[in-house]
């Protein structure tokens, strides 16, 4: 029967130190025992007068027993020193799972002595929340926190199991003759003490590991126990609640280097993708495990004790110049060094040798740095300076080759997905974890001269796809082409470098961006309108097309990320839709820069472009991102009319005016839109509210936070707006600037009547009116406004 939370917790850790002293009083005592029987056979093998094959017999054996004897006592102090590493392992994980359950206490959870994990509230309280419509929800959110903490408390149980285990395996080690000094005859006995006993369990760990990792890299057989124990040596070892996670790590790595590191998870991956049932579980964790141990490898503290500034910044800069150059460094250093030959260098891997046309005669392979980012993304945590490195590494290499990645057949899907054809956008896919580390690589002011965004979005060689056509035997090549799953990690990293939140997070509160943030959506948009990040900036050569860009299939992968993006932009583009941006309607070629109040300065034209470009879908699908960035807009404007009291028309009008251009641009904007799409989103909409929901009736997600009221003021039904924007279309179509949407006027109209209701006082129906007009004739030009920019290319 395994461990359970019940005997962790219960468990005198103490009588390892007590067992440990006994170990050392043992091995005192051999020492004595060596003392006496040095003295009393000393005499003896050195007698003059004793001669022949009997005194050279007994001084063999005197010499042999003498040497046990010292073996015993390294033997007794190696397991006194292996129980007080066991000690000082259990005692760790017991603090760290003490304070994890005294954190979910906190959290207004019970644990018991069980571990078992639920929300801490009486019968009572229980029967009501189960009673009441709302209450259901709320605790049904509780329940799944009380799941939340009780996983995280068994993954603590099977820590301790790990351990556990590598203390097992330390002391077996131990207490086995390892006949150091065989081969030198001063070790007789072949199966006594053991004179090599090390003192450290990871040690042993370590010795074990290298040991499975070069035979598997060697294509020996092993056994399914082995691999299972190479897993556990590097999850254990892989905790980051023991210090020495990073220095096994890297002693780890350095024994197989860059290339058996690629080529180790290479043959883990075969297995896992290819191979039997019984063995695809196991090494696909052992991957992982894998992975995890690479991250903790290519971790680095500048100053201990101290956070590392952040990365992209000058002071990171400085700090890591400095750290480089310190013996801490040398490993990190040598590795980067050695993955330049190695990333480049050429590997087997199943996936990529059956995907290739074999039949006649022309096998493949992968790069290094294909292997190596496969692996890379079963893992996580891996520090900034390494993920950027990489990238950069990989991205040199291309530009001295631009098919360097190229290989023959579709690698996408859940099939074969899981194989990085393209390393840079991997890579790219794995920053998006860490917002801060995507934003620190790709904001134009922190990469000196590289330009990464630009040449990201601009400049690079997307197509990793070798095409061909057999004629005979006769190869005739085609143009390279691409994944479905292209772009995809370039997409998710700049919605994570802008926003600063992980890809898909859900909706906040309406705000600004850091300077970094603001910079990087700025130039992303002038560089997919006019293919520079200082945008049109009176270049009259310069022509608008982010809207024909972002329509391509290869771009497909872009458009939710970065419409999860804008939309944390609402406020932004909402003011420059309406001309109040800070960089006014023809925009700056620079994003403002104003600490966390920092802002994105394109002109309207790209902005109208841009998100016509990320609303575009396939024939026939809902078109999401498009009511996403829509009701975001609504939702703004709402925000603004409920956030201040108007006594008189002179008070709300331009606030009126702003509110119409927004919405007439945006209801244009939906208008360049599929008719079909359009009309099928409308027949499932039904009677569903407005605010919040997509064409289908589900919630939105990453839908901007608004205030009750501002809420209630666009609470009008769905198929309101949608028969508003399905007006619309057409006109846009032929550039009618002159016709009435009458749908869509009417639905400004109920917009403002619903906010006139929905606060009583808060202004008169004579105030109303005026806004109600004032809106609809700023509703006609931010409509003008966006059939221009759509058509004219400006």
């Amino acid at each position: 029967m395994g461990l359970t939370y019940k005997k962790v917790m219960a468990t005198s850790y103490d009588k390892l130190t007590a067992s440990a002293k006994a170990w050392d009083d043992m091995a005192a005592e051999f020492k004595k025992a060596e003392s006496a029987y040095a003295s009393a056979t000393r005499g003896l093998s050195s007698q003059t007068n004793w001669t022949g094959i009997a005194q050279g017999n007994a001084s063999l054996n005197f010499a042999g027993t003498q040497y046990e004897y010292a073996a015993a006592q390294a033997q007794a102090k190696a397991v006194a020193n292996l129980l007080r590493d066991a000690h000082g392992q259990f005692t760790e994980l017991k603090q760290r799972l003490e304070s994890l359950v005294a954190d979910a206490r906190k959290d207004h959870m019970t644990v018991d002595d069980e571990g078992n994990v639920r929300p801490d509230m009486t019968q009572k309280e229980r029967y009501a929340y189960v009673h009441d419509p709302d209450g259901q929800a709320l605790l049904a959110q509780y329940n799944k926190a009380a799941n939340s903490w009780a996983d995280q408390i068994k993954k603590y149980v099977k820590a301790f199991e790990d351990a556990d285990a590598g203390v097992k395996m330390a002391l077996e080690a131990a207490v086995k003759d390892s006949n150091k000094d065989a081969f030198t005859g001063k070790d007789a006995t072949f199966n006594g003490f053991n004179a090599g006993a090390k003192s450290d369990i990871e040690e042993y760990e370590l010795e074990y590991a290298k040991d499975v990792a070069t035979r598997l890299n060697s294509g020996e057989k092993v056994s399914n126990a082995d691999v299972e124990g190479l897993n556990r040596v590097l999850r254990d070892n892989g905790n980051t609640a023991f210090k020495h996670h990073t220095e096994f790590g890297r002693d780890f790595v350095s024994v197989l280097g860059a290339e058996g590191t690629i080529k180790l998870s290479n043959t883990l991956n075969n297995v896992a993708h290819s191979g039997d049932s019984g063995r695809k579980g196991l090494y696909g964790d052992t991957n992982k495990a894998l992975a995890n141990t690479l991250s903790n490898a290519t971790q680095m503290v500048f100053v201990e004790g101290q956070k590392n500034p952040a990365y992209g910044t000058k002071e990171y800069q400085q700090a890591f110049e400095k750290w480089s150059k310190t013996p801490d460094a040398k490993f990190y250093n040598d590795f980067m060094s050695d993955l330049k030959k190695a990333g480049l260098d050429k590997f087997d891997l199943d996936v990529a040798a059956d995907k290739a046309p074999m039949t006649r005669g022309q096998g493949q392979e992968i790069r290094g740095y294909q292997g190596l980012v496969t692996l890379m993304q079963q893992g996580g945590g891996y520090s900034p300076q390494f993920l950027g490195d990489l990238t950069d590494q990989m991205i040199d290499a291309e530009k001295k080759d631009k098919d360097v990645w190229d290989l023959y057949g579709q690698f996408e899907g859940k099939k074969d997905g899981w194989f990085a054809n393209d390393p840079v956008d991997g890579t790219l896919g794995i920053m998006s974890r860490d917002p801060a580390t995507a934003t620190g690589y790709l904001d134009p002011n922190a990469d000196g001269d590289k330009n990464r965004l630009e040449h990201l979005l601009t400049q690079r060689d997307w197509n990793t796809v070798n095409t061909a056509d057999w004629r005979g035997n006769i190869e005739i090549v085609g143009n390279d082409t691409f994944d479905k799953d292209v772009r995809a990690g370039l997409g998710l990293a700049l919605e994570a470098a802008t926003t600063g939140r992980p890809p898909g997070s859900p909706g906040e509160d309406l705000g600004r961006h850091s300077e970094a943030e603001a910079r990087i959506m700025h130039d992303t948009i002038n560089l997919l309108d006019y293919g520079d990040a200082e945008g049109k900036e009176g270049k009259s050569d310069r022509t608008g097309k982010a809207d024909e860009v972002l329509k391509k299939e290869d771009f497909a992968n872009m458009r939710d990320p970065l419409a999860r993006a804008l939309v944390t932009y609402t406020q932004d583009t909402g003011d420059i839709l309406a001309g109040d941006g800070t960089g006014g309607r023809v925009g700056k070629g620079d994003e403002y820069a104003h600490g966390d109040d920092s802002r994105i300065q394109n002109s309207r034209t790209s902005v109208l472009r841009f998100m016509r470009g990320i609303s575009d879908v396939p024939e026939g699908e809902e078109p999401e991102n498009f009511n996403l960035l829509y009701q975001a807009q609504l939702g703004y404007m709402a925000e603004q009319l409920t956030s201040e009291t108007y006594a008189n028309g002179d008070a709300i009008t331009p606030r009126a005016q702003k509110i119409g251009e927004v919405y007439g641009s945006m209801t244009a904007l939906g208008g360049d839109l599929r008719i079909g799409q359009l009309e099928a989103a409308n027949s499932l909409a039904g009677d569903n509210r407005f605010y919040g929901y997509h064409f289908g009736g589900g919630l939105i997600t990453g839908i901007p936070v608004i205030g009750d009221m501002a809420q209630r003021s666009v609470d009008i039904g769905l198929n309101q707006w949608l028969s508003a924007i399905q007006a619309e279309n057409g006109m846009v179509a032929r550039e009618d600037r002159s016709t009435r949407n009458d749908a869509a006027q009417d639905a400004l109209d109920a917009f403002f009547k619903n906010w006139h209701e929905q606060q009583p006082g808060g202004a008169s129906e004579a105030v109303t009116n005026v806004a109600k007009g004032e809106a609809q004739q700023s509703y006609n030009a931010g409509r003008a406004t966006t059939i221009d920019a759509l058509k004219a290319k400006v």
